[in-house]
């Protein structure tokens, strides 16, 4: 069981990267202008010259979403019991510093930018996040999926909405993280792609009861909805529906939805919604690792495309190896100390 669940915490964190690579060159950019550059993005691709953030970086590089995402589970491996927000806000600071010195124009994202120049001017943490409301908690909590087992729902919830506390601590965001944590933590439990969307969607309604209210719509309702949407639908109209009437933009209400009808049309194969996502335009890559992340959860390393995993940059395997069996020691001891409490 135990190699089982470390094959699926690493079908979650590579099913990430995947998809954050395959749409680094087509993130912001609209449908007909992917089309135009690259064809049907099918395999990974370079960016164009003049990208607005990805220009310069060589084809299968990773950006900012598993980047983020690995950042946050060193964090949460380091934190123990309660998650050390002063800790996660330098490093989030340090990580963009360095991101600068490479040269990247893939910085950190507007609700967690807000958040941090909050810090930095005296405001609690705890009140920083306050209005990030868009996907960037969404986009890198499939760590607390590994580490945190799918019930009690409400104990995943809440480490959920810890981590969310500095930089996207509104109803809505809350909502989305505890949604694509539920379905990758239901995926390394073993469960399947159709199952972990049902567990997502209990996530978000139980997240949604925490944070500060912001206006936007029903997270959990608008999960449900997107892929009632697109079921069973060929696949091109599936997509003109999700890029039409769901949205793919870096609103948490837009992109998360869109991820879980990614998953839909794709079936739960990684790779299939990685592509699906690539081609969308918008936040690509970041729909792209929230749907190939949740479906590598379901599905487990030794499923995905080992020839795509050989052409990634910018990720040490064997360093999201050692993290991945950290989280998952880590969500064995939360295993235990439920069963104790339960004695």
């Amino acid at each position: 069981m135990a190699a089982d669940a470390l094959d699926r915490a690493m079908g979650a964190l590579i099913g990430g990267a995947l998809g954050d690579a395959l749409g680094m060159p087509t993130q912001l950019l609209s449908p007909a202008r992917i089309a135009e550059l690259y064809g049907h993005v099918e395999d990974f691709v370079a960016p164009a010259a003049d990208h607005p953030v990805s220009k310069g970086l060589p084809a299968g590089a990773i950006t900012d979403d598993t980047e983020q995402a690995l950042l946050l589970g060193r964090i949460l491996v380091g934190s123990g019991e309660r998650f050390d927000h002063a800790r996660w806000v330098n490093a989030l600071l340090d990580w963009e510093r360095d991101v600068k010195a490479r040269g990247s124009y893939d910085l950190l994202g507007p609700s967690t930018k807000r958040a941090i120049d909050a810090i930095n001017d005296g405001v609690p943490a705890e009140e920083a996040g306050r209005n990030g409301d868009t996907n960037g908690a969404a986009m890198r909590i499939a760590p607390v999926g590994i580490m945190m087992p799918p019930e009690p729902l409400d104990a995943l919830v809440a480490k959920v909405a810890e981590t969310c506390r500095a930089t996207h601590n509104t109803a809505i965001a809350i909502a989305s993280a505890a949604a694509v944590a539920a379905a990758v933590s239901l995926g390394v439990s073993g469960g399947d792609w159709r199952a972990a969307s049902g567990h997502a969607v209990a996530a978000a309604e139980l997240g949604a009861t925490l944070g500060h209210w912001v206006t936007g719509g029903n997270i959990a309702a608008r999960i449900a909805w997107a892929q009632e949407l697109v079921r069973g639908k060929p696949e091109k109209e599936a997509v003109g529906l999700i890029v039409d009437l769901i949205g793919t933009g870096v609103a948490s209400q837009e992109s998360v939805p869109a991820a879980f009808a990614v998953l839909e049309v794709a079936e739960g194969d990684a790779w299939r919604a990685a592509v699906i996502s690539a081609n969308l335009g918008g936040d690509t890559d970041t729909i792209g690792a929230i749907a190939a992340g949740m479906a590598g959860a379901c599905s487990g390393l030794s499923r995905l495309p080992q020839d795509r995993i050989a052409k990634l940059h910018g990720i040490d395997l064997a360093e999201v190896r050692a993290l991945a069996a950290d989280l998952v020691a880590a969500r064995a001891a939360e295993i235990r100390s439920g069963k104790e409490a339960v004695a």
